[in-house]
């Protein structure tokens, strides 16, 4: 009996166990997605934790020093490795990216210092959500320069 009570009580534990780690990591989860992607979703997507990838368009870099409120667009960048080899690498995706007004874009609101790497070209990888008014608003922002690090958009996980 004494022996029932030891594997009942190792079997609640383990479940319990098992049970707070599949809820966190579903909590800390994030999809990451390209410009495209995000845009096909729709109002499905709004509220989702997301991770975005893109190119910044430099002219629409617009920065309040006063809130520390950011606002830029990014435009869609392919992120299969054999497209981006296509295009002749990431830095000429993401200069045709920048230059190609039918690529899809998203408007990117950060409040924090305005990063030094935030300029034409560069690219962004932005976590956060979407709002009902299609904004991205970010709680996270890296930026990668191509001339800098000449390597693939990251892998998409989902």
């Amino acid at each position: 009996m004494k022996l029932n009570k030891f594997v009942i009580g190792g079997l609640l534990i383990l479940g319990a166990v098992v049970f707070l780690i599949a809820n966190a990591t579903k909590d800390a989860s994030q999809y990451f997605m390209t410009v495209d992607e995000l845009k096909a979703e729709g109002p499905a997507i709004v509220d989702k934790n997301l991770r975005v990838s893109g190119a910044v368009i430099g002219d629409t870099i617009q920065y309040d020093p006063s809130t520390l409120t950011l606002t830029f667009e990014v435009a869609h960048v392919p992120a299969e490795d054999a497209t981006l080899k296509d295009e002749g690498g990431l830095a000429e995706a993401l200069h045709q990216a920048t230059i190609d007004p039918s690529r899809s874009r998203m408007t990117v609101v950060y409040v924090g210092v305005k990063p030094d790497l935030l300029r034409n070209e560069a690219q962004a990888i932005v976590t956060g959500s979407v709002g009902a008014d299609g904004v991205f608003h970010a709680e996270e922002l890296l930026l990668k320069c191509p001339t800098r690090y000449e390597e693939a958009v990251p892998e998409q996980a989902g």
